[in-house]
């Protein structure tokens, strides 16, 4: 969340991304560039990674890749916020994807599951109800810009929980 004392110094473009690694991860390989809803394109990122990444991998290897993204994703949005003088700027999207990971690591590997989780991620990343709210304002720096996600992926895998008892 951007504060009255965050300036952003410049417009980030390609040349941005490519001019450090952090810059280019932290922006989602170049989703964070979409001129609207940079969230979004960042969360859709996190699917072919899913796709990709969940048949190769033990549930314990892939909690210990979620456990060291977030971890490099402090440092990574951290830095990136830090060159571009917002800490929280809207084109930095490793935090979607990662919290959308840890998603879809607990949803049904069904289409329609990994749909509506997508949909409850959004929504509760965009309206960002209590302490979700809390947290974007007050905690800064890269562990604010990823812990907030975090929390709107536990309300969605909550939502999911809920609905999944039901059926």
């Amino acid at each position: 969340m951007t504060t009255s004392h965050d300036q952003l110094r410049f417009q980030p473009d390609w040349r941005f991304l490519f001019s450090h690694p952090a810059h280019f991860l932290s922006f989602g390989f170049g989703a964070g560039l979409f001129p609207r809803s940079p969230g979004t394109a960042g969360t859709l990122v996190a699917f072919p990674m899913y796709w990709y990444l969940a048949p190769r991998l033990t549930d314990a290897m892939f909690i210990l890749v979620l456990i060291w993204t977030f971890a490099f994703g402090v440092w990574i949005c951290d830095k990136t916020g830090k060159a571009l003088g917002v800490a929280d700027y809207g084109g930095i999207v490793w935090d979607e994807i990662v919290a959308f990971l840890l998603v879809l690591f607990f949803t049904p590997p069904d289409l329609a599951w990994q749909a509506l989780a997508f949909l409850l991620f959004r929504f509760f990343d965009i309206v960002k109800p209590q302490p979700i709210r809390h947290f974007d304002q007050t905690w800064h720096g890269g562990l604010g810009v990823m812990f907030d996600d975090i929390l709107a992926a536990g309300y969605a895998l909550l939502c999911l929980a809920m609905l999944k008892s039901f059926l």
